[in-house]
């Protein structure tokens, strides 16, 4: 990911210093006192603990003023029933739309007006690699219960040689990948299973999710 200095809603950031060492989260939003955008910024506000919890920093980018973002987040909080002076997280001022271009982040199917930015989202790793990137166009809001999903699946896939399956959850059974040996698996994974398809190839072996469950248990419902 490349780096900037920017405005935000919190003061003057770096991006690379504020994501230093971290996994991290940038999503960007249409327009500041949007209800779709008010609805997003208000349910990360309210996830920020199992953020918190997976060691991830959350960024938002809007294209306004930092003033702007500020007095948005009167409105998120509200809406969101928190009681606090300011968000968790800061929230980029990009109103010349610099950054949201350089990131791709502009909907160029826009009929009319200056273009905004679609509803991006990028999941970084520590080392500043792009590892997901999902585009939503203007009238669908997140799910972050899908990205907070996403990010348990990156993490655990970074530490261990799994893959995970689909609809897979915390706590599910977990895919060992094909480059590891029968052998291998067999000290990393000692009860893991090959499951018999009629092809009676072994390619599809399952075990056990190797990380820690209670990290990650509590926040599914959806």
């Amino acid at each position: 990911m490349p780096n900037w200095d920017c405005e935000t809603s919190s003061g003057p950031l770096n991006f690379h210093k504020y994501i230093d060492g971290s996994w991290a989260i940038l999503f960007s939003h249409p327009d500041d006192f949007t209800p779709v955008c008010t609805t997003e910024l208000g349910t990360v506000a309210q996830l920020m603990p199992e953020f918190q919890k997976r060691g991830v920093k959350v960024v938002a980018l809007s294209c306004n003023s930092a003033e702007s973002h500020k007095a948005w987040a009167k409105d998120v909080l509200a809406y969101a029933k928190l009681d606090a002076s300011e968000l968790p997280y800061p929230i980029i001022a990009d109103s010349s739309r610099v950054i949201a271009d350089r990131l791709a982040m502009i909907d160029h199917t826009q009929s009319s007006g200056m273009p905004m930015t679609c509803r991006a989202v990028f999941i970084i790793a520590p080392d500043k690699t792009l590892k997901l990137q999902i585009m939503y166009p203007a009238s669908t809001g997140r799910s972050f219960g899908e990205i907070l999903r996403v990010i348990d699946s990156l993490q655990r896939t970074a530490t261990y040689k799994i893959a995970t399956p689909v609809d897979w959850a915390p706590g599910d059974n977990v895919i060992v990948l094909n480059s590891v040996s029968d052998t291998d698996a067999r000290d990393l994974f000692p009860n893991f299973v090959t499951e018999k398809l009629p092809s009676g190839k072994p390619y599809l072996r399952t075990t056990a999710d190797p990380a820690t469950p209670s990290v990650f248990k509590g926040w599914f419902g959806f």
